[in-house]
């Protein structure tokens, strides 16, 4: 599994760069060495287990995000995980679309700890065979796409309207997009409303999603 979830991470740009753990020890240094953003734990990590984890992982002078990789039947174990601050659950095959829509969501959710200028973007994943981290918000859970964006109508951005989404996929904030396109935020704004009303997303981790699905944005 640590393979096939650190494949998928990689196709995440926002989530850059990604180290993978195979225990609790290589986790914890890892994390000592580049604070992550993100850590994608596994909730069959080996002894001494994924609650060992987050209690070190809070030991770390970092602000790292824990979102625990889960099946049906990892209740008890997702349950003591969010008691110590786990933000949350994905499923063990989540998708490079609904990834990319959580890390969009995570990094530009303003006032929550690992938000882009509290500490570097790093990906970092815990399995039961290892760890992965990267980037975080309140309680992550899947990500759900409105009807309309699974579709396979083709949707018409203009260059603009992807400069600003592939800003958005990066895990860029409304100002920091502007920045690099030499446009005010308010413009950025303007832009996102636009593409959103497009796409038929109800906010930037949606609109990430529907592009990657449709290949408007890679």
């Amino acid at each position: 599994m640590r393979e096939r979830i650190v494949l998928t991470a990689l196709g995440v740009p926002a989530l850059a760069p990604v180290r993978a753990a195979a225990s609790v020890d290589e986790l914890v240094t890892l994390a000592r060495r580049v604070p992550p953003t993100i850590v994608l734990l596994d909730a069959h990590l080996p002894t001494p287990g994924p609650v060992e984890a987050i209690r070190r992982l809070r030991a770390v002078p970092s602000q790292s995000t824990v979102v625990m990789l889960a099946v049906p039947g990892d209740e008890i174990a997702l349950d003591r995980a969010i008691a110590l601050g786990a933000r949350g659950y994905l499923a063990p095959d989540v998708g490079r679309a609904e990834l990319a829509a959580v890390a969009a969501h995570i990094l530009a959710s303003p006032g929550i700890p690992g938000a882009p200028g509290a500490v570097p973007h790093d990906g970092l994943t815990a399995h039961g065979h290892g760890a992965v981290a990267s980037a975080p918000t309140p309680v992550v859970t899947r990500v759900e796409l409105p009807a309309q964006a699974t579709g396979r109508d083709e949707v018409s951005l203009t260059k603009r309207e992807v400069e600003v989404l592939v800003g958005m996929s990066n895990g860029r904030s409304n100002a920091q997009i502007g920045q690099e396109l030499f446009l005010s935020e308010d413009t950025i704004k303007t832009h996102a409303r636009r593409l959103f009303r497009k796409l038929g997303a109800a906010d930037r981790a949606q609109a990430v999603a529907i592009g990657l699905r449709k290949g408007l944005i890679r």
